[in-house]
C-alpha cells in the first residue's frame, strides 16, 4: 500500500461514514455544475461523497487494485496531483448535463485506471475475480460503455463523469511524457557520438544501478529486470524514451 493510496482510502471511507449519519452533509458535497458558483468547493469535495455502500465498494477497490502501481510508478506528489485532475476533468464534463447530480471517486479511479493500462496495457484483470481482460481492452470496453450510457441518458451513472476523468488523465499523462527528461535523454541518443560525454553516460549508469529491486512492486520489479536485461545485452543506446523515464522516476526515489 503506497501513501497516498492509503489516504484516500481512510478519507472516502470517513466521508462515506459521516454522510451516512448526516445526509445533509453529502449533498452540501456533491456536485451540480448549474450550482458550481454557489458552491465552488463541490468540485473537489464529490470524489469522497458515495451513494451507497456498493458505490464505495467498486470504487474503493479500484483504487486499491490500480492505485499503487501508478503512484510508485509516477512519485507520491505527481500522484496526488493526477488523481485530482481526473476528479476534475469528470465534473468538467458534467457539464454537459448541468442539472445533473454526482458523487462519488469514479472519475479519478477511471484516470488511475486509465494510467495502469498505459504503463502496463497487457496486465491481465479479472472482472468480477473470473473473466480475464488485459488492462488496454478494460479501458476500451469502460470508454465505450461510458460513452453509449451518457449518449443514451437516464441510467442514474455518471457516465459523463468517468469520460472526463479518462480525458483529463489522458492529457495529464501526455503532457508530463512530453515535458519527462526522458525526451532529451531521447535527444542525446540521436545526437553524434562524439558529442556524448562519457563521464554523464558513467554517471547515469551508476545512478540507475542504485535502484533497489526489492523495493518496487512485482510489476514494476519485472520491468526493472527487463529493462537492465537491455542494458547488459545491448547498453544504454537500446534504452527506449520510456525505459530512460522508468530508470529516472526510480533512480530518484532510491
Amino acid at each position: 500500500m503506497t501513501p497516498w493510496v492509503r489516504r484516500l482510502l481512510i478519507a472516502n471511507v470517513a466521508v462515506f461514514a459521516l454522510t451516512m449519519g448526516l445526509p445533509y452533509l453529502g449533498y452540501l458535497l456533491a456536485f451540480q455544475p448549474v450550482s458550481v458558483l454557489a458552491r465552488p468547493w463541490t468540485a473537489l469535495t464529490y470524489m469522497f461523497v458515495h451513494a451507497g455502500f456498493w458505490h464505495i465498494l467498486f470504487n474503493m477497490i479500484s483504487l486499491y487494485f490500480f492505485g499503487p502501481r501508478v503512484e510508485e510508478r509516477l512519485g507520491s506528489t505527481r500522484f496526488l496531483l493526477f488523481y485530482t485532475i481526473s476528479g476534475l476533468g469528470g465534473a468538467a464534463l458534467t457539464f454537459l448535463t448541468p442539472m445533473a447530480t454526482i458523487v462519488g471517486a469514479s472519475a479519478a479511479t477511471f484516470g488511475v485506471q486509465l494510467a495502469f493500462a498505459r504503463y502496463w496495457p497487457r496486465v491481465q484483470i479479472l472482472i468480477w475475480g473470473v473473466v480475464p481482460i488485459e488492462a488496454r481492452w478494460l479501458v476500451v470496453i469502460m470508454t465505450f460503455l461510458s460513452l453509449r450510457g451518457g449518449l443514451s441518458g437516464g441510467s442514474g451513472i455518471a457516465h459523463w463523469a468517468h469520460l472526463g476523468g479518462y480525458i483529463a488523465a489522458g492529457i495529464f499523462l501526455l503532457v508530463m511524457d512530453r515535458t519527462s527528461s526522458a525526451r532529451s535523454f531521447k535527444q542525446k541518443a540521436r545526437a553524434p557520438v562524439a558529442s556524448l560525454s562519457p563521464l554523464a553516460d558513467r554517471a547515469q549508469l551508476a545512478r540507475w544501478s542504485k535502484i533497489r529491486a526489492e523495493d518496487l512492486h512485482e510489476v514494476n520489479r519485472a520491468e526493472l529486470e527487463r529493462i537492465r536485461g537491455v542494458l547488459a545485452t545491448g547498453g544504454a543506446g537500446k534504452l527506449s524514451e520510456g525505459d530512460r523515464e522508468f530508470l529516472e522516476r526510480f533512480s530518484r526515489s532510491s
